[in-house]
Parts: structure tokens; sequence; C-alpha cells
């Protein structure tokens, strides 16, 4: 009997349709310590990302807010603080993300932690109303792509790209193209992580199908 070969998924195998002219892909950059196949399923990070939180004019309360430590799976824009519960010496806030969604609610100088933002709104002299708020503004942090996982924390739990083609990684972070959008993607030629249920990959083709890539 003569050598089997197995023929490899082809990049770009996995798309039924997309944009004219290669508008549905993007040139990104591939995280370090990975070697992807062409129609890898993946999430995106936040790497080197800096903040500034700017109290609103007219204000009641004087607080101010504390240094903001932005971790990978914050993501480049505004978000909005609102004060939403007052209390002496005390307050209850929430944390808009740049997409408009909640992305948790805190309390008046305690620690806060939530999707990657970490920070601690102080008490001031005279107390946060209702209707208080801060922009934090997070911005200059590359975006990196990863393996999507449904268990990450560091935003990478969000299945949000596909990769075109095969890459290595291994060595260090690598270009790559994927595709990010306006696409039909055949699911059978979808490559996802190790181990991922039928649950897992139902959740992961939902997310893509929010940045308008749907599984045929």
């Amino acid at each position: 009997m003569g050598t089997v070969f197995y023929e490899g998924t082809h990049r770009g195998e996995f798309i039924e349709a997309e944009l004219p002219d290669n508008l549905s892909r993007d040139s990104v950059l591939i995280l370090s310590g990975q070697s992807l196949k062409a129609g890898h399923v993946l999430g995106k990070i936040l790497v080197g990302a800096t903040a500034v939180a700017v109290a609103a004019a007219g204000n009641t309360g004087n607080g101010v807010m504390g240094a903001i430590t932005v971790g990978a799976a914050a993501a480049n824009g505004i978000y909005q603080l609102v004060i939403v519960g007052a209390a002496a010496n005390a307050g209850v806030f929430e944390v808009e993300g740049p997409d408009g969604k909640i992305i948790g609610t805190g309390n008046v100088a305690a620690a806060f932690n939530a999707s990657g933002l970490q920070f601690t709104l102080a008490d001031g002299a005279t107390d946060f109303k209702e209707g208080d708020r801060f922009t934090i503004t997070v911005s200059a942090g590359t975006a990196k792509y990863k393996e999507w996982n449904p268990a990450s924390t560091d935003g990478s739990q969000n299945a949000c790209a596909i990769s075109y083609d095969a890459v290595d990684a291994t060595g260090g972070d690598t270009p790559g193209v994927i595709v990010d959008h306006e696409c039909r993607a055949l699911t059978g030629s979808l490559v996802w992580f190790s181990g991922a249920t039928t649950n897992q990959i139902a959740m992961g083709l939902s997310q893509l199908a929010t940045h308008r890539i749907k599984g045929v």
C-alpha cells in the first residue's frame, strides 16, 4: 500500500460569500504562542492600552478617580461611569462600554474590576448624587487575536473573527489576515478550540453573528 497523504484546509475555504475586493478581511497581529489553522475562530485582546478618566462638568460629588489599570479584555473607546445610587460616603455606579452595553456595577470607595478595567472611585468631601458621571477613555492599545475560548477572561471569550489562512505564531506575534465582518461562513470548515462542545460552538456562532459573520 502506498503512502496516504491528507490534504489540509485551504486558506479561505470556509468562505461561502464575502464583500467584493476583500473588504471583509483585515490584516492583524496574531498573538504569540499559537499555531492557527485556516478557518480558526478567534477572539481579540488589547495589549498596552492606557486610560484617562474625566469628571463631568456639573457633578455634585467631588470624589476622584484613582489609577486605572487596563487589561487585555478592555476595548479602545469611551466608557461611561454613572452614579445610579447615592449614599452618604458611598454610592453605586454602572459602567457602560464603548458599545453601549453595561460591563459591570461597582461601589464608591471599593475596587472595581470588570471587562479589563480596574480602578477605585474615591469618596469625596461632598457625596455623589445620582446622575453624576465620569468618562473613561481607553486608547493606544494594540489589538491582537487568539483562539476563541468561552472560558477565557482576557477578551478572547468573545468570538469576533476567523483566520483566513494558517498562521504559525509559536515564535512571536505574527501578521495574519482575518475575516471579521460581512461574511457567510461554512460551519463545517470552521476550526474550534480543542474539546469545544456543541453548545459552545453554538455560542461562538451566535457571537460571530453579531459581527455579521453568519454560519451556513
